[in-house]
């Protein structure tokens, strides 16, 4: 079975993260799901594709090991989508400040890691695609989300200082920043009615995305290879950031 070449995915054992591996594994790449736990199960006609590999993205070796396994897969690596990341919430009055620095830990330096570690296996074979996943609240206000929303921004302001400095490898990075998304594990508070008339007065488009909306967007950045896009933030919110 030919293959696009190898996509790495961190935390592609639930949720978004697996989403998009099983969306870049339907449309012929190889992925390498980087976890903790265990991947995602492969569907009809992708049978193969999805190959687990344990990870914690804060472990430096662990993220070493992976990334050497995945380029050695037939096409080796082509491309990298940074999801791995953690939530904690609470007032900035008394927010740990351990609490503060394993956020960063996973979804800052964690996805710095990944990236500068699969630069060498991108640049050997002329390029490649970075995807980060960041978030919209990067650019809200939110209370009791300080810690979240100032790493978020970070991944944004990180994705496009690897860009500036990698485009001329041919490597691209991009930063796909969802809102709110229907995931089992924010399903039943989405549920809530309270959430529903908020989402139907602050979003235009009057819900969350789904899991496949934002792995259809992410799988067909790499499907495209639109050679030109790069450092840019893309939403996928349903307008959120920009409605009244």
């Amino acid at each position: 079975m030919s293959t696009r070449g190898v996509v790495a995915v961190t935390g592609a054992g639930r949720g978004i993260g697996a989403g998009i591996a099983l969306e870049l594994a339907r449309r012929g790449f190889d992925v390498a799901c980087l976890v903790r736990g265990s991947a995602p199960e492969a569907p009809a006609g992708s049978t193969g594709r999805l190959l687990t590999m344990s990870c914690d993205i804060r472990d430096p070796a662990a993220v070493a090991a992976a990334l050497a396994a995945a380029d050695a897969l037939p096409g080796g690596l082509v491309g990298v989508v940074n999801n791995a990341g953690i939530q904690i919430e609470g007032p900035a009055r008394d927010f740990p400040l351990e609490s503060f620095e394993a956020m960063l830990a996973t979804n800052v330096i964690g996805t710095f890691s990944v990236a500068r570690q699969s630069y060498p296996y991108l640049r050997a074979r002329g390029g490649g695609l970075i995807v980060n996943i960041g978030s919209m609240w990067e650019k809200m206000g939110a209370r009791r989300y300080a810690a979240y929303c100032a790493s978020k921004a970070a991944v944004s302001a990180l994705g496009r200082c690897l860009a500036a400095e990698w485009a001329r490898d041919g490597i691209r990075v991009l930063t796909v920043a969802p809102g709110y998304v229907d995931t089992p594990m924010t399903r039943a508070a989405l549920e809530d009615e309270r959430v529903r008339a908020f989402l139907k007065s602050r979003v235009p488009m009057g819900r969350a995305a789904s899991i496949d909306e934002v792995a259809r967007l992410v799988a067909s950045l790499f499907s495209e290879d639109i050679a030109i896009l790069t450092g840019e933030t893309l939403y996928i919110d349903g307008g959120h950031g920009i409605g009244q």
